[in-house]
């Protein structure tokens, strides 16, 4: 058999290989809530998430006010990129972290965080 044909015969082979392994690892993540946070990104997000939090008293008297509430905290956890050219990555014991959140018809929010070993302090939105 030519080797053009083997080939072809691998790659079909590992193509429906690809595909079934894809669908049950899918299936597998939906059924234990399991997630794969490979990225900075996902990681410090996913990190900021398993925390409890509190927030500082600018962000307590907004939230008084009504200005803002906790499910639009949220958000910026879970769907929020965090700018890691102006967070501080490197300080001790508390890390200081920017992530910014679009939503449909407001402009680019930022939210300061600093994430402590045992907790976070939501600090400023911008």
């Amino acid at each position: 058999m030519p080797f053009i044909k083997r080939l072809g015969f691998f790659l079909f082979g590992l193509s429906i290989g690809l595909i079934f392994l894809a669908f049950f690892l899918k299936n597998k993540a939906k059924e234990t809530g399991a997630e794969f946070c490979y990225f900075p990104n996902c990681r410090v997000l996913k990190d900021l998430r398993s925390k409890s939090y509190s927030y500082s008293d600018d962000i307590s008297a907004k939230i008084a006010n009504g200005e803002i509430d906790s499910l639009y905290i949220k958000n910026f956890f879970l769907n929020g990129e965090v700018d890691f050219d102006n967070s501080d990555t490197k300080s001790k014991p508390c890390k200081t972290y920017v992530i910014e959140n679009e939503i449909e018809d407001k402009p680019t929010q930022r939210l300061t965080v600093t994430n402590c070993t045992d907790k976070i302090v939501i600090q400023t939105i911008e």
